[in-house]
This record gives structure tokens, sequence and C-alpha cells, in this order.
């Protein structure tokens, strides 16, 4: 009802995906998992390594998962979260126990949590690593 008691006839739609959006989102999903299977099978199957250049090979590496991002990531992601804890800490700086609380545990709970991921992610190129020497 609006001011003046009548009805407008409008009704809001009761979810925010509209019924368009709900079948593209389903249309899509099809399209990504034949696509995905397709190409998985066909441009990056086995017997395609070593055969590119250029982009290709770099886009087949990443795909295949040779090179991992994530060590780079977590990096700058580190000394972004770690200059965002040190200068935030300065908004508590009226309390000193928050302030030293923050900047000092802070910082050293984040470099445990980032050095615990990075060391598994070690692991895992180790482990990588000792794979194929041993096929060699």
């Amino acid at each position: 009802m609006n001011y003046y008691g009548m009805t407008t006839g409008y009704n809001a739609p009761s979810s925010s995906i509209s019924g368009g959006a709900a079948i593209w989102m389903i249309i899509a999903l099809v399209i990504a998992i034949i696509g995905g299977i397709c190409l998985y099978f066909t441009v990056f199957s086995k017997k395609n390594e070593g055969k590119y250049k250029g982009f290709m090979a770099w886009l087949y590496d990443f795909v295949k998962f040779k090179k991992m991002f994530a060590a780079t990531i977590l990096k700058i992601t580190y000394m972004i979260t770690a200059i965002f804890i040190t200068l935030f800490s300065f908004a508590l700086i009226t309390s000193p126990l928050a302030f030293f609380g923050l900047l000092i545990l802070g910082n050293l709970g984040l470099r445990i949590m980032y050095e615990f991921s990075l060391v598994i992610l070690s692991i895992h190129e180790n482990v990588v690593e000792l794979n194929n020497k041993s096929k060699k």
C-alpha cells in the first residue's frame, strides 16, 4: 500500500536472481562442464606435453598445475595483511595493551599462519621433485 492506502500492484521479487539469470546459470554450468572435459582430454591431454610453444606452453603448464602460484600469492597477501595489521594497530594507540597486543601478537599470529601454509606448499614441491627424480 502506498501513502494514500491504495495498492500499487507491484510485488518485489522474492529472490535476488531472476528467472532468466537462473536459467543462464544452469546453461553456463552445463557448457562449462562439457567444455572443461573436452579441453582436458584434447588440448591439455598428456600426449600434447612439450608440443606447445609460447603462450600455449605457459597455459598448458598452468592448467596442468606444473607451476604453482599459491606461494607467490600467499607472500604478497602476507605483506599486505601485515602492513594492514600494523597500521590498524595505531587506531588503538589510546589503549597501550590493545595497541601492543595487536601490533605484536597480531603480526606474530599472522606470520605463523602464513608460514604453516608455505610449509605445506614446500612439502608439496619437495614431494613432486622427489617423484620426478625417482622416475628418471
